[in-house]
């Protein structure tokens, strides 16, 4: 089947799964529909080849098989899959969460500052109008008040007044934009600091809220309600371990326990306990930060005070650092207040996912399947074989990491989220590894194991046991996120189209090495050297280029120099020149004949000579 078919197929799929369930009264994101076909696809009992060409009839049935299980409410695995949706698309970390807001801000506060960067008042009453806007900018980006809260913009405007006052006004318009958006965040961050000192002082600031104290109690009350609900889901995750362990040992006893579905019950908890793993460990790091920001809040309030005392006056120098200081500590208060209120909505709503556990197990339930049954806790159970080790001279082939041989051992990447790799597809069981066991090192990647047993026989053929537990992921789609398998079933997944497919639920990005070459400089500079922002510069040249005009350049040439230069001249070459007349004429004389007698001599001894002139006339020729 083509790409383009089966994106295609895919999102029509996708689209008729989405129409039918809302058409039942289960209004269902296009996310969770796609996960949803994607875990029918993968399950091999469904009996789907995405390599070969969907008939009308494969797709009827896709579509049946994925409305089925997403309307399937006491289905625990439908559950989780939910929860692991939800996580992936509403979580973010600390600095995306910040990141997040500061857009958010900037986006909010765009109009006011455009208004005021771009404006370019003339008028009195229009200066007044421009500083009326900058109060309420200052008001907004600090967040310490309401604009209609009259007090409020009482406190800013005196307190920008002290700093900025209206006479200022004109310096402030001839910046330029950017000057005047920098000025801007820094006249905030000086009344905010202004108003925090006075209200330390008990000369205002009615409004503000003590965040220092405010987080120091909800801190602890959002850790204590995460710890209770951790304990209660680790309490869960180890009753149903304890079960099944009893049910793979006495079949007959717990027979009824097949079919409700304890296995997907077991990873709902798990992957439950792993998410409040993470916000806990958040809420940690806030508690730390909040500590460590009342320290130097405290300190700079304090220095602030010694700053500043009884005096009447004091150079700005000194003490507007110290309120700007002032304004960032607070502004990493607020941060808090943010990442805290994040984290008690999504531990809040997480809660939800939860809840089909009291309706298929409820606790006499429990109570009477438990009996005669020993639960142990992962801490337990990781106690017990804290003595065993594997004997590395048993395995001449492999590679194995303990904690005294190896550097870095606690931050080694551990695979399926740190539980063992021989229960998962053999018991079908999620079990804690124990890594003072040994860590198995195979293909450039970590295995620990629940017992000495279990690494001795996964260690005999890694690569069988590794493609049983892909198998079970199959199964059960919900093990891809919670045993982070993604890297396993990324060419299996058929809707990179998505619209959340850059979601790690959906597709994890593909990675690889590559490198690229390009010449330094493609297109020729565009770069005007001469010009010239400063527009004294440029008068400076004119009257430079208007003082030429009445300068003279001067040269002499001495006896020590007249033959070291050199000279050249241009001539013109001769020239091949002609005339010529009207008409051709021309004239004829008589030729000239004229005989001598008597040359020979004679009979006589003297010689007479004759001369005879026959020559023609001239006017006979």
């Amino acid at each position: 089947m083509s790409g383009e078919l089966t994106q295609s197929v895919v999102k029509r799929i996708i689209r008729q799964v989405g129409l039918e369930c809302a058409g039942q009264g289960q209004s269902l994101s296009e996310t969770l529909v796609a996960f949803m076909v994607k875990a029918v696809v993968l399950d091999p009992r469904n009996d789907f080849n995405m390599d070969r060409t969907f008939t009308e009839n494969d797709m009827q049935d896709l579509i049946q098989l994925c409305v089925t299980r997403l309307l399937d409410t006491t289905n625990p695995s439908l559950s989780t899959i939910k929860m692991q949706v939800y996580f992936d698309m509403n979580y973010a970390n600390r600095d995306e969460l910040l990141s997040e807001q500061e857009r958010v801000l900037e986006g909010k506060l765009a109009p006011v500052v455009r208004a005021i960067a771009e404006s370019g008042p003339h008028t009195q009453e229009e200066m007044e109008n421009v500083y009326q806007k900058i109060v309420a900018y200052v008001l907004l980006r600090s967040g310490l008040g309401s604009q209609t809260d009259i007090e409020a913009v009482r406190e800013v405007t005196a307190a920008l007044q002290s700093i900025f006052p209206q006479t200022e006004m004109v310096t402030f318009i001839s910046l330029s934009k950017k000057d005047k958006e920098q000025q801007l965040k820094d006249l905030a961050m000086l009344v905010t600091g202004i108003r925090l000192y006075n209200k330390q002082c008990q000369k205002g600031g009615s409004c503000i809220d003590d965040l220092p104290g405010i987080l120091s109690e909800a801190i602890p009350s959002a850790t204590r309600t995460l710890d209770q609900r951790l304990n209660s889901c680790q309490l869960l995750a180890h009753r149903y371990t304890a079960l099944l362990e009893a049910m793979q040992q006495d079949p007959q006893r717990f027979s009824q326990l097949r079919f409700l579905k304890l296995k997907e019950a077991l990873f709902n908890v798990r992957q439950y306990e792993a998410f409040l793993f993470i916000l806990q460990s958040n809420a940690i790091t806030s508690a730390q930060e909040v500590e460590s920001l009342d320290v130097q809040f405290e300190a700079a309030m304090m220095s602030l005070k010694n700053t500043v005392q009884d005096k009447t006056s004091i150079e700005s120098r000194e003490v507007f650092p110290l309120f700007m200081e002032l304004s960032k500590l607070w502004t990493g208060f607020q941060d808090e207040m943010l990442l805290l209120s994040f984290l008690t909505n999504m531990a809040d709503n997480l809660q939800q996912f939860l809840e089909i556990q009291s309706q298929l197990f409820p606790e006499e339930m429990l109570t009477s399947l438990l009996e005669g049954v020993t639960v142990k806790s992962d801490e337990e159970r990781i106690k017990e074989t804290m003595e065993t080790r594997v004997n590395v001279s048993h395995f001449m082939n492999q590679e194995w990491l303990f904690p005294e041989t190896t550097d870095n051992f606690d931050q080694l990447l551990i695979q399926y989220r740190g539980f063992c790799a021989h229960s998962i597809g053999v018991k079908g069981i999620i079990l804690p590894g124990n890594p003072a066991i040994g860590i198995l090192k195979h293909k450039e990647k970590y295995y620990v194991f629940s017992s000495k047993e279990a690494a001795y026989i996964f260690a005999e053929d890694p690569d069988k046991f590794i493609q049983l537990n892909i198998e079970k992921a199959k199964k059960y789609a919900e093990l891809i996120q919670l045993l982070e398998l993604h890297h396993q079933f990324e060419y299996l997944v058929p809707h990179a189209q998505a619209r959340k497919a850059s979601k790690v639920s959906m597709k994890p990005p593909l990675k690889r090495e590559s490198g690229t070459q390009t010449d330094t400089h493609i297109l020729p500079p565009t770069i005007v050297t001469s010009y010239e922002w400063n527009e004294w510069e440029l008068r400076r040249k004119a009257i430079k280029l208007a003082n030429l005009r009445r300068m003279l350049t001067h040269s002499m040439q001495t006896d020590l120099s007249h033959m070291r230069r050199e000279n050249c001249t241009q001539v013109y070459l001769p020239k091949d020149a002609g005339t010529q007349t009207k008409r051709d004429n021309s004239s004829n004389v008589p030729k000239p004949q004229i005989f001598l007698k008597g040359l020979r001599g004679g009979s006589s001894p003297t010689t007479h000579m004759v001369a005879v002139d026959l020559t023609r006339p001239l006017d006979e020729t």
